[in-house]
């Protein structure tokens, strides 16, 4: 074994999250690659070999059913957060709200370090946490 290589998550609109993650993370396009409709797209930070998968709960993966209550659980932030990791907390927080990120919690800091709180698009929830 080699270590993890994707790390998905599921979204709303893959376009929406697509321009999020790139345009306002700062992540690039790894994959984009169509099969009828289904959609493998991946994205990663630049300087890390870890991708993140922005999929769409359906077939093949999820019956109908089970992909509009994954869709209901995300839009309700109800997944646990993904952590973004900055040197310094309050400057990535000041730069990311500057590029349209919207945070739902500001910069705090606790247990010995500072944290702040976003959401993706869909609802995903992130930390943004100071090593």
């Amino acid at each position: 074994m080699e270590g993890v290589q994707v790390a998905g998550i599921y979204v709303r609109d893959q376009d929406e999250a697509l321009d999020f993650y790139v345009g306002k993370l700062g992540f690039r396009v790894h994959s984009d690659v169509r099969n009828g409709n289904f959609r493998w797209l991946t994205v990663q930070y630049p300087g890390q070999d870890v991708q993140l998968g922005l999929f769409r709960p359906g077939a093949p993966m999820v019956d109908d059913a089970t992909a509009q209550t994954l869709d209901a659980a995300v839009a309700k932030g109800a997944m646990p957060p993904l952590v973004l990791s900055a040197k310094d907390c309050r400057a990535a927080y000041a730069e990311m709200r500057a590029r349209g990120v919207e945070f739902t919690q500001e910069p705090v800091e606790r247990y010995g370090a500072v944290d702040a709180s976003f959401r993706d698009p869909s609802g995903n929830g992130w930390k943004l946490v100071e090593r």
